[in-house]
């Protein structure tokens, strides 16, 4: 039986050091309400795996492959902006990129809500620009390139993650001094909420992040079709034609509004899936992962 111990003990010291998790603030919080913390864990299975419900205590988990090609993902799991669906959609993710030598962090950003945030519009966008500051800052530390720090992301999350691609030009915490850059130099969105536009958007996403009755004008901030510039990083895009919760609708905006403003984009539409299907489509036989991976040495 002792035969076994080094082994495992060596298998779990390296797992162990493969991750690194830190608070995403290293002081207070911005834009947060003194409250006890709600957050919550849901274990959806092994095709599932954690979920995480009312996020007030933002983190940043790296990922560390065996050797970095010097690029790196920071991955917004989905959940509608009301929770995390943290393993299908951050954790596994990070691991398949880590396969091929990129360094991925999965961010555990906040949940909009009103109960923990004073502006909760704008709490997910912050800790977005702060995990790009933050992996940007530490890039000797992880051997990276700060020139090819990226952001990706599920769903809501997709929609977060195309946020931070159109909206970098202001931090979006009034009070952040710091300088850093907080483009991201690419984006890969994956069934991506993109409009709040309600004859196309995910009204979940919408109503949890700028409320229901949101003015028009929140509506065109939060519609990231309608903040593509020339500046926008180039972008990579994935969804299925028969999202139902989701309307393919979204990726194809985006990739209209990116093409109209001289964005690079490559886009792969799969004529089913559903949404939601993370690392594995089953209806296809077609690997979007490496298609990805393909893309991301292309930049």
């Amino acid at each position: 039986m002792r035969q076994f111990l080094l082994p495992i003990c060596l298998i779990l010291s390296a797992v162990i050091t493969a991750q690194d998790s830190q608070p995403l603030y290293p002081g207070p919080i911005p834009n947060a309400r003194e409250t006890a913390d709600p957050e919550t864990m849901v274990d959806r299975g092994e095709k599932g795996g954690r979920a995480f419900n009312d996020v007030a205590v933002p983190e940043l988990t790296a990922y560390l492959p065996e050797h970095s090609n010097g690029r790196a993902v920071i991955i917004c799991p989905g959940g509608g902006y009301a929770r995390l669906a943290y393993d299908k959609e951050g954790v596994w993710v990070a691991e398949r990129l880590n396969r091929d030598s990129i360094t991925a962090f999965v961010l555990k950003y906040r949940i909009p809500q009103d109960a923990t945030n004073v502006d909760r519009s704008l709490a997910p966008l912050m800790d977005a620009q702060q995990a790009i500051r933050t992996v940007r800052k530490n890039a000797d530390r992880y051997q990276l390139d700060p020139g090819r720090i990226g952001i990706m992301g599920f769903s809501a999350g997709g929609h977060l993650a195309a946020t931070a691609a159109t909206r970098f030009q202001r931090n979006a915490d009034p009070n952040e001094g710091d300088t850093t850059s907080v483009r991201p130099d690419f984006a890969a969105l994956i069934y991506p909420v993109i409009s709040f536009d309600s004859t196309v958007t995910h009204a979940g996403s919408r109503n949890n992040l700028i409320g229901a009755t949101a003015a028009e004008g929140m509506v065109e901030l939060f519609s990231a079709d309608r903040q593509v510039s020339a500046a926008t990083p180039p972008t990579f895009l994935v969804h299925a034609a028969d999202d139902r919760a989701v309307p393919v609708e979204n990726s194809l905006r985006f990739y209209s509004s990116c093409l109209a403003h001289g964005v690079p984009v490559e886009m792969h539409l799969y004529p089913a899936g559903g949404h939601g299907f993370g690392l594995n489509n089953t209806t296809t036989v077609d690997d979007w992962t490496e298609r990805l991976v393909n893309w991301m040495r292309s930049l």
